[in-house]
């Protein structure tokens, strides 16, 4: 039997590539409303980031999901990605 491929994407802060289901993916809409992306499906711009504090903390530091998303991502989102990294 053949093994199923496992989807890989790159984290905006470290750049690196881990399975989808250890990222979150954060959407922006062309009309510029950002939001989290629980089921990876939203349509928009994409970017995925690791779902720990000091990831998400770096990411809003260097602004790595604005630059990616080519929006600015407002500080509520942020705060909303550590309680999904504080309810995991």
């Amino acid at each position: 039997m053949k093994e199923k491929k496992v989807p890989l994407r790159t984290c905006v802060v470290t750049k690196e590539q881990m399975p989808k289901k250890d990222l979150i993916r954060v959407c922006a809409t062309k009309e510029g409303l950002v939001s989290i992306d629980l089921k990876g499906k939203a349509p928009g711009r994409g970017a995925y980031v690791t779902l720990s504090k000091a990831m998400i903390e770096k990411a809003r530091k260097t602004k790595a999901l604005d630059k990616k998303l080519e929006v600015t991502v407002p500080d509520d989102i942020y705060d909303a990605l550590l309680g999904l990294v504080d309810a995991k």
